[in-house]
């Protein structure tokens, strides 16, 4: 099978959110087991969130100043050294977070940059908003495709015209493995080709389960 013949997946991501984590590692299993290549973009839940700073609960707006950190190191890396870093970054940065619990700081980050054969000093724009403007750009384009009432992750991928669908989720928990992956990515593919289809949801009984 050829570049060429992978089925593109566009896939957004905030490195905090342990959702969109989830489903990027179901996106990985995916490729092992079918023609599908990831191409991974940043978003970001404090800008997302920033119309609605005053509604939210404290926890939650502390955990969004959080936020901005592990995000603009990512778009800082993305600008720099290209958008083939952000799959192993992402990776690097996720398992520290959400398997290992780590703290998000930048002692975490550095270690995570390393480990993606990147430099240490990207860590240093965890605190500067050099490329607010190109992480505000990547967020929009993802969030312009799926509308402005969901969160991360945004994947999106190809409808019955070719053209890109993109929807919240798929929000799963653990992630499928092997041929359950195979599954739920036809099924993907299979609701985007119907014109018209907008969600399928019920209430989350369990947290993340990480593996």
């Amino acid at each position: 099978m050829t570049e060429t013949a992978k089925t593109p997946v566009d896939f957004w991501f905030d490195p905090l959110c342990p959702w969109a984590w989830m489903t990027s590692r179901w996106m990985l299993e995916v490729e092992k087991v079918r023609p599908v290549e990831v191409r991974w973009h940043v978003m970001s839940l404090a800008v997302l969130n920033e119309p609605k700073m005053d509604e939210l609960p404290e926890e939650y707006r502390e955990l969004l100043t959080t936020a901005w950190g592990p995000v603009r190191v990512c778009i800082a890396a993305e600008q720099k050294h290209g958008s083939e870093v952000l799959g192993r970054l992402y990776t690097a940065l996720g398992t520290r977070f959400h398997n290992q619990g780590l703290e998000k700081n930048r002692e975490t980050i550095v270690a995570a940059l390393e480990e993606a054969g990147l430099p240490a000093e990207l860590a240093d724009y965890a605190d500067s908003d050099a490329y607010d403007t190109e992480l505000r750009a990547s967020h929009k384009e993802g969030i312009e495709m799926v509308g402005q009432d969901v969160g991360t992750p945004v994947i999106a991928v190809p409808g019955s015209d070719g053209e890109q669908v993109a929807f919240f989720g798929p929000v799963v928990t653990p992630a499928p493995k092997g041929e359950d992956a195979a599954k739920l990515w036809d099924g993907t593919l299979l609701v985007a080709s119907i014109p018209g289809f907008y969600e399928i949801k019920r209430t989350r009984t369990v947290g993340p389960i990480f593996d």
